[in-house]
């Protein structure tokens, strides 16, 4: 009898696990972006404005891999178009890259959106904003996407003790984190950008990163083309996304059908998951000086990306997100 009685207490109390998940709120989430020189940034930070609007995330920040002039204003005016101009931005401080968008698409948001930050020393050094806010949330329980290079996240797990945590970088991230999703790399092997740009970075990252990482690998996103439906989408308007994709778009032959969307995959997968559209392939990467990707089947702890179904469904679905317009505010 006792027996039986424990088995029902075990069965009603998975019953109430697999409920709460699928009554799970929104994913806590740090978004962190080189934000050009490509203009698939634009189109993932979209997409997770959409998503929050939705209820299905929670931005905690909006952080740069890259330091040239402008940056930390290009996402406030992002912040700011979608209702959240209070939205902390970081920008690295230290050494990192300062490669920027050769199109020339942030002079004109800049130009014609409004924004509150208006130079990279009016944003957080990026790390300190790293640690402040993964100390105040909730033990495993943030998502970090990212879609530019590895610099923040390095720097972060090489910080030690401040005012925000008595813990060391890869000690605050193993107990505030949960996931981390990666646009990055090239599977099973190859050169990919964001991971060759600051490969010291990727390699720390890669080999001590405490929390399980999933990466969106090029070969996803590459087939995947977005932007048509925005751009002649002609009851959106004043719209800086639509703004970048109609500037960009006419600038490369090969955008003809759409800018390829990497990006956007990692944040799609961060905050819906990816089980409707991807399987894991599991193990773990390696990432040579030269920046070099590779992937070692019997590594644990990390998986990329491998399609389930026809890369058309995600295709549709992003072209739909990134048409996302600002939500009237009631004052």
């Amino acid at each position: 009898m006792l027996k039986k009685a424990g088995l029902l207490l075990l069965i009603f109390c998975i019953g109430i696990s697999v409920f709460a998940q699928k009554k799970a709120g929104p994913v806590h989430i740090i978004f962190d972006s080189d934000m050009g020189p490509d203009y698939d940034d634009v189109g993932a930070i979209t997409i997770l404005h959409n998503l929050a609007d939705k209820g299905e995330a929670e931005i905690l920040a909006t952080m740069a891999s890259t330091k040239y002039d402008g940056v930390a204003s290009v996402l406030n005016v992002f912040n700011t178009y979608f209702n959240r101009p209070d939205l902390p931005v970081g920008v690295p401080k230290g050494e990192a890259q300062t490669l920027r968008d050769g199109q020339h698409w942030t002079d004109t948001l800049l130009a014609r959106y409004p924004h509150k930050i208006k130079t990279n020393n009016e944003a957080w050094d990026a790390v300190k904003l790293y640690r402040k806010i993964l100390a105040a949330q909730p033990n495993h329980s943030v998502t970090i996407v990212t879609v530019g290079f590895l610099t923040n996240l390095s720097n972060l797990l090489n910080t030690g003790a401040d005012e925000y945590s008595s813990l060391n970088g890869n000690e605050l991230v193993k107990k505030k984190a949960k996931l981390l999703v990666c646009m990055g790399g090239k599977f099973p092997s190859g050169y990919e950008f964001n991971v060759m740009k600051d490969a010291k970075a990727s390699q720390n990252v890669y080999a001590n990163w405490p929390t399980q990482i999933i990466f969106s690998g090029f070969e996803i996103g590459e087939k995947i083309k977005a932007g048509l439906p925005l751009i002649h989408n002609a009851a959106i308007k004043n719209n800086p996304t639509k703004d970048v994709f109609r500037i960009c778009i006419p600038m490369a032959k090969e955008d003809a059908p759409g800018r390829m969307s990497w990006d956007e995959t990692a944040v799609l997968v961060a905050i819906k998951g990816y089980s409707q559209w991807y399987t894991l392939h599991k193990g773990r990467i390696t990432v040579a000086a030269d920046g070099k990707n590779g992937w070692n089947d019997s590594g644990t702890g990390q998986a990329y990306l491998v399609e389930k179904v026809d890369y058309h469904q995600v295709q549709d679905l992003i072209n739909l997100l990134i048409q996302h317009q600002a939500v009237k505010v009631k004052r």
